[in-house]
């Protein structure tokens, strides 16, 4: 799998799905006892248990499963509606469910059973429940079985010591549940799976797979039936496994190159290059006959964002000709997988509704279409109807608007949306999808990841395993309510002082507005990225102090250019608030005068032609830090500045781009010929560097004998002050 993409999506258009939610289905209570089910058994003990909350990590769900029945316990937040839900792993004919509570008990709770884990159907109500244990006959069978808790006791939550499910099955694994199909007429589609309507309701898929198992559970308590992946591979089958545990399913991707554009995995020439073509199709064909009766396939997904990033590679009518070359290769891999697997559908993903065309030339063995879309999600549905298309498609990315769609800041970067606004931009992901009725057939939003860098806490629904605003937005999107959850903190009203002058070093100010929604304490961190200014893309806590009243002193990188910081709040309970401002930094104020200011300046060498150059010795001096002097790549170097007359000289400011000195002497002269040394380092950092020189003349030379990168060395100031 690869997510290399995910952070630079090109302004495409996305759509929307078609079936609601499944409503519970009431039933009469029974009045006796079910009919004896052939060699009952405890089905639940040690199976995946998944919860709507949990008080504290002690509290798990899966201590409801463990077979201890005093010793541990699941326990809900204090709040109505909670639920417990338990998958036996396959169908099973249910007889009883026996639950052992503790203290904190459900007054009033259904007993329901599901074959697919998100439509229920309810075998037993309770209601004036007094505690203790409760054993209750049911009649009816399903994979996964739950208790849906309306009304506590008291003031705690749900606590359960045990939950046990009894039943027969006939001892063979779990199915796939038969084939997976696109049914239906032009407009009026669906998606089936055994027969029965599947919608989409997915995320995109990011940890390791070793640790599937570990987030798998909360993936499910989130009420999604589906993940995507990127890539399809030897090493894919636990990421199956795990999700077939849990009654997920996979959109099974293959990656084609360029993918989003050339970082992606290079450039190809579709029209010519027929080695790359059939060695994808030969691997492909291998993995789809490795998977296609894997329980968890849903369905396959060929290349992504491909169309469009061959505009990366190519120009003019060349690139018209490899767009249609690309999805008529697509066409003969869809060709090739039915051929092997005619039980799930093919599709294919690109992030510009631009490529619909080229798929319905080119592409007709595709079942359906696949998009990726962010703040222009709900245009997918206009450009679909306009385009005439004859195919349903499913939202593969979605979410908050993303980097390349914001308006830029008063720094000239991105303006990177609130958690509310991101939170805001997937429930309208999921109601643009739902909204485009027989034809969208559902999603899976981008993205359950993990990481807590730049491109993670832009999108990422769980950075460092905490959960943000998104993820609860999801939540509500998939099961209908997050009634009951504990949420994060929720910050506004953040501001950075100063904005677009903070001295390198030095502090600036930031402020916010925090507020828990429950309460709850709340614990701060301050984050900078150099995303902008260096292309470091970690988040590293900063050095900061708080000043009370949600205001914090924050100390500047040494580094200048466009920085983001980003306050995050905790809560303490697994939960996070995150927000972001950029910042400006710039070289801190030197007192006196620069004499060397537009001064003559000359240097051993220049770079004439590479990136932003040329880079002339005299940008060196010229009183800008967006300019600057580069010289070529070898040892030594000097840069010399004439003052037009003796000088006394108080102190110097180095600022350094990147390529930097690591060992410099600072020399002067009265001619221009003979040398005196004023100042050595062999330490140099790449930081700005302030130095106290005293000495008089009128030529200043910075002796460079040491670059601390493989390129050369590169100045944006050399500034001399008297």
């Amino acid at each position: 799998m690869s997510t290399a993409l995910s952070y630079r999506r090109p302004a495409g258009r996305a759509g929307v799905p078609l079936l609601a939610l499944g409503a519970l289905v009431a039933s009469t209570l029974a009045v006796a006892a079910p009919p004896a089910q052939a060699a009952e058994a405890l089905l639940s003990q040690g199976k995946p248990a998944t919860a709507s909350s949990q008080e504290g990590g002690a509290y798990a769900a899966s201590a409801a499963v463990d077979g201890n029945l005093t010793g541990t316990r699941w326990a809900s937040q204090w709040s109505d509606p909670q639920w417990f839900q338990v998958d036996l792993g396959q169908r099973a004919d249910l007889s009883r469910v026996v639950l052992t509570w503790e203290g904190a008990y459900g007054k009033s709770y259904q007993i329901q059973a599901s074959d697919n884990g998100t439509d229920w159907r309810t075998l037993k109500t309770v209601t004036g429940g007094d505690g203790g244990t409760d054993e209750i006959a049911v009649s009816g069978a399903g994979r996964y079985v739950r208790m849906l808790g309306t009304e506590r006791s008291g003031g705690y939550g749900y606590s359960l010591w045990e939950f046990q499910v009894y039943g027969s099955t006939d001892g063979t694994p779990p199915v796939g549940g038969g084939a997976v199909e696109v049914t239906g007429s032009q407009g009026d589609w669906r998606l089936t799976v055994g027969g029965q309507p599947y919608t989409v309701k997915g995320l995109t898929w990011g940890p390791a797979i070793a640790d599937a198992p570990k987030y798998m559970p909360d993936v499910k308590s989130m009420g999604v039936n589906t993940i995507r992946t990127w890539g399809t591979d030897g090493g894919t089958k636990p990421l199956l496994d795990s999700a077939a545990a849990h009654g997920i399913r996979v959109v099974n991707g293959f990656w084609l190159q360029p993918g989003g554009g050339p970082g992606s995995g290079g450039c190809v020439n579709y029209v010519t290059d027929t080695t790359y073509k059939n060695n994808m199709l030969t691997e492909f064909a291998k993995w789809v006959e490795a998977y296609k009766s894997h329980p968890a396939t849903l369905m396959w997904n060929v290349g992504n964002e491909s169309v469009l990033g061959l505009q990366n590679c190519y120009s003019g009518t060349e690139l018209e000709a490899q767009r249609n070359a690309y999805t008529g290769f697509v066409n003969d891999v869809a060709k090739k997988i039915h051929s092997i697997d005619p039980d799930h559908p093919v599709t294919s993903t690109d992030a510009w509704t631009g490529a619909w065309p080229y798929y319905k030339r080119n592409a007709p063995d595709l079942d359906l279409y696949s998009m990726n879309s962010y703040g222009d999600i709900c245009g997918v549905q206009e450009d679909w109807e306009e385009g005439g298309y004859t195919k349903p498609y499913i939202i593969t990315e979605g979410g908050p608007a993303g980097e390349w769609e914001v308006p830029d800041d008063a720094n000239g970067i991105p303006d990177e949306p609130t958690d509310v606004q991101k939170a805001e931009g997937y429930s309208k992901a999921w109601d643009c999808v739902t909204g485009h009725r027989g034809v969208a057939l559902g999603a899976t939003l981008f993205h359950y990841g993990v990481e807590h860098d730049f491109g993670g806490v832009w999108f990422n629904l769980v950075p460092d395993g905490l959960k943000r605003l998104s993820y609860y937005a999801v939540k509500r999107a998939y099961t209908g309510s997050a009634t009951g959850d504990n949420t994060p903190p929720v910050i506004s009203n953040m501001t950075v002082s100063p904005a677009s002058s903070a001295p390198a070093g030095g502090e600036f100010t930031v402020r916010a507005d925090v507020r828990d929604p429950d309460g709850d304490p709340v614990k701060y961190k301050i984050f900078l990225s150099g995303n902008y200014a260096n292309g470091d893309k970690r988040l590293v806590e900063a050095q900061w102090r708080s000043t009370g009243n949600g205001t914090f002193a924050v100390t500047a990188p040494e580094k200048l250019g466009v920085w983001k910081v980003y306050i995050q709040a905790e809560d303490g309970r697994g939960n996070a608030g995150i927000e972001t401002k950029s910042v400006k930094v710039v070289a801190p104020p030197v007192t006196g005068t620069n004499v060397a200011l537009n001064k003559p300046t000359t240097a051993s060498s220049f770079q004439q032609s590479y990136g932003d150059c040329p880079c002339e010795p005299t940008k060196a001096t010229d009183g800008r830090t967006d300019t600057r002097w580069a010289s070529d790549w070898s040892d030594p170097q000097w840069l010399q500045v004439d003052l037009g007359a003796a000088t006394a000289l108080r102190k110097l400011q180095l600022v350094w781009d990147p390529a930097y000195a690591k060992s410099y002497e600072v020399q002067v002269s009265d001619n221009g010929s003979t040398w005196r040394t004023v100042h050595t380092t062999t330490a140099g950092n790449g930081d700005i560097d302030t130095i106290d020189v005293t000495a008089t003349a009128r030529h200043v030379r910075l002796h460079l004998t040491a670059r601390g990168t493989g390129w050369g060395y590169s100045l944006h100031e050399f500034g001399i002050y008297s």
